[in-house]
């Protein structure tokens, strides 16, 4: 799984490999700038669909593409899951967590 650069970050990854068409990816792209190729990949490895480098420059434009996505896909009644990204660790939270985080 690719890891963040930045010291904190937090993901969205799917759970499962859920086989969107093209309407969906497309939504997706437009959500969070990954191409269609990207997000297939991406969700049949097991990977992030998404991830927000935070207290970067551009935390202003990752955080609205996060909570963007999450509703997206709360939205489709798809799961998934939230991971922080934190001094190289990786920890799975919920999305009252990771709200709080991005609400700092």
């Amino acid at each position: 799984m690719p890891h963040p650069t930045a010291e904190t970050a937090l993901s969205l990854t799917l759970v499962g490999t859920p086989d969107f068409g093209s309407e969906v990816l497309k939504a997706l792209y437009r959500i969070t700038g990954r191409s269609t190729v990207e997000l297939r990949t991406a969700i049949l490895a097991g990977e992030p669909v998404y991830t927000a480098e935070l207290f970067g420059s551009d935390h202003i434009h990752v955080v609205p593409r996060l909570e963007k996505t999450v509703a997206y896909l709360e939205g489709l009644g798809v799961p998934f899951v939230v991971h922080e990204w934190a001094d190289g660790e990786r920890e799975e939270i919920t999305l009252d967590v990771m709200r709080r985080i991005i609400g700092e």
